[in-house]
């Protein structure tokens, strides 16, 4: 009797087991695309599994570049992003087959939508997206770089696919879209050479001996650190002012992101040392003249003239 019932219990359930089986795995057709459940389950797996492996990979890839000094890191940055990139995209195409049995034809329709899409009002984000692959692969700005972009000056922390982080010297993050970047003008402090040259412009009053002030800011530019001496600080005189006499310190550093306190160590140098040695700078020179004025007789008449002996007191 027992095994009457039991029997009869594991067919019911084994047809229900084979309904919901059969309802997972039921496939809904909407026009070229293909869904069922089952599938949009497989998908989200092949998705998640896709960011697991991708953030993996690019991990193992940048722990191998380390080993090999001669790629500097923003190379290896580059190399990293590219492969999670690529990772990342053949988990899409993986997730979207699994998900609605897409074939060639509709993710050519897909392609289609996205570019009325961005044709609509997302061309920004495709400019952006864009940048970024420029960015990357042409590598005009890499990671560690230090830019001037703007009023903006920081070092490069990370290149996205739309954003450029930025880090200011007040550690604030300055999110710039790559396609500025890559449109406007961007000067990049760390780009070849690892040296730079600094221009501090000077005036000095007009009446200062020449020799003299260029012997004291080469004095100023010795023994300020991260100047180098080898090229030597040099001194031009670049043209006579309407009232003072206009000089340019130029300077060598192989440190150029410390620039702006370079540039405030000279200045202190330059200050003390105008005042041990009497060099003044520029003063704009004002001149008041004075001419006389003709006034009537009624009120000019109590007034002593220039000829005139001051009245007396009887």
């Amino acid at each position: 009797m027992m095994f009457i019932v039991a029997t009869a219990l594991w067919r019911e359930w084994t047809e229900v087991f084979a309904d919901v089986w059969e309802f997972i795995n039921r496939r809904f057709t909407l026009g070229r695309i293909t869904v069922s459940i089952s599938g949009f389950v497989i998908g989200v797996l092949v998705f998640v599994v896709t960011l697991a492996l991708a953030r993996y990979s690019s991990s193992f890839v940048e722990k191998r570049l380390k080993r090999q000094p001669h790629i500097d890191p923003g190379l290896r940055y580059t190399i990293c992003r590219l492969t999670r990139y690529f990772v990342v995209t053949i988990g899409v195409l993986l997730t979207l087959k699994a998900m609605f049995q897409v074939d060639l034809t509709s993710l050519a329709v897909i392609f289609t939508a996205l570019s009325v899409g961005i044709g609509f009002g997302l061309q920004y984000l495709a400019a952006d997206i864009a940048s970024g692959f420029i960015l990357l692969f042409e590598r005009p700005i890499r990671v560690g770089d230090r830019i001037t972009i703007g009023e903006d000056e920081g070092d490069v922390e990370s290149i996205n696919l739309r954003t450029t982080i930025v880090s200011t010297n007040d550690r604030i993050a300055i999110i710039i879209p790559n396609s500025k970047l890559v449109g406007q003008r961007v000067i990049n402090w760390s780009y070849a050479d690892p040296r730079a040259r600094i221009s501090i412009p000077i005036s000095v009053a007009d009446d200062s001996d020449v020799d003299n002030v260029t012997k004291t800011l080469i004095e100023a530019a010795q023994g300020v650190e991260f100047v180098l001496k080898d090229p030597p600080p040099r001194v031009q005189f670049m043209k006579f002012g309407d009232y003072s006499l206009d000089f340019r310190l130029l300077v060598w550093t192989n440190q150029p992101r410390r620039h702006p306190q370079i540039r405030s160590d000279i200045n202190y140098h330059i200050y003390k040392l105008f005042r041990e040695h009497n060099i003044q700078t520029s003063v704009p020179k004002q001149e008041m003249v004075l001419k006389a004025l003709s006034l009537p007789k009624e009120l000019g008449a109590g007034l002593p003239r220039d000829d005139d002996t001051p009245p007396t007191r009887e």
